[in-house]
């Protein structure tokens, strides 16, 4: 008979995830409730990669000169590319830049 401490642990029933109806909804959910109690994080991958996910984006109003915008564009334009799509890449370089160099 094998003694407790050579058997394998025993595999927690897991409860159903509820289907949210908000991202909003999700995050008070997982503030009160633990992820163990739905999945089971020892077949979690441990540098998973989502190819196809999209980040969530947030429309903001963002005031410039006239002489930067037409800046911009010029540049955008240069490169085929819209101008706010190129603003967006020289947000992105400038802010990973500064957490790079504090």
């Amino acid at each position: 008979m094998k003694n407790k401490q050579n058997l394998p642990p025993r595999s927690k029933k897991l409860k159903k995830l509820p289907v949210f109806k908000s991202e909003k909804d999700e995050v008070r959910f997982w503030e009160d409730h633990a992820i163990t109690d739905y999945y089971d994080v020892s077949k979690a991958l441990v540098n998973p990669v989502f190819p196809n996910l999209k980040m969530s984006t947030r429309t903001i109003t963002l005031r410039v000169t006239e002489s930067l915008l037409d800046s911009l564009k010029m540049l955008a334009n240069k490169k085929d590319v819209p101008y706010q799509s190129l603003m967006k890449v020289y947000l992105d370089e400038k802010v990973k830049e500064e957490f790079a160099n504090p």
